[in-house]
This record gives C-alpha cells, sequence and structure tokens, in this order.
C-alpha cells in the first residue's frame, strides 16, 4: 500500500440485505429505468442497422456493387459507416452516461458505502 500524500479511504461493506433495499429503492429504479431507456432503443437500432446491411450483402450483391464514386461501391461506404456509426454510438453512450448514469450510480456508491 502507498503511504503518500492521500489519506486512506475507509468504505464500508454493504450488507446482502443492503443490496437488496437498494434495489428497491425509487432512486436505483431511476437509474435502471434511465439506462434501460437510452441502451435497448440505441442497441436494437444498430442491430437492425447491422443485419440490414448483413442481408443486402447477401441478397442484394448488385445493389452492393453499385459504384457510388471512383472505384468506391455501395457495399465498401455501407461497411465503413458500420465503424463509423458504432464510434458515434460509443460516443454518445459516453456522454450521456457522464450526464445521467454517473452522477446516480455515484450518489447511490456514497450512500451504500457511507462516504
Amino acid at each position: 500500500m502507498s503511504t503518500g500524500s492521500h489519506p486512506q479511504l475507509t468504505r464500508r461493506e454493504p450488507t446482502a440485505a443492503e443490496f437488496r433495499a437498494m434495489q428497491q429503492s425509487p432512486q436505483f429504479q431511476e437509474l435502471r429505468s434511465t439506462f434501460r431507456n437510452f441502451t435497448f432503443p440505441m442497441s436494437v437500432l444498430f442491430f437492425v442497422w447491422f443485419i440490414g446491411f448483413v442481408l443486402v450483402a447477401t441478397y442484394m450483391p448488385d445493389l452492393m456493387a453499385t459504384k457510388v464514386f471512383g472505384k468506391m461501391n455501395l457495399g465498401i461506404v455501407l461497411g465503413l459507416l458500420q465503424f463509423l456509426t458504432t464510434f458515434i454510438i460509443t460516443w454518445v453512450y459516453i456522454k450521456f452516461a457522464n450526464k445521467n448514469i454517473e452522477p446516480r450510480a455515484t450518489a447511490i456508491r456514497q450512500e451504500m458505502e457511507g462516504m
């Protein structure tokens, strides 16, 4: 253990009963609802977009071979958009979580650990 200039924080270990009680609390239910209201629709949206891409690539190869510009075809463009949307969804989730999830989770943790 480090004996630097930072004092050791003492965290109380919550009991199983306290965890169950917190799980039933309005505070926790709101956190869970906020998380689900973002992640479920975003996951479904991305899954539909991904499956749509796979189905079009599988059953409509002529459409995917359509030239968009230069030697770039629709398949390459849609494939690159798959990567781009993954990064965008991650960035949006991080912004959302930092604003809406983390403060609530921190408040619950502090309450549970008695800090």
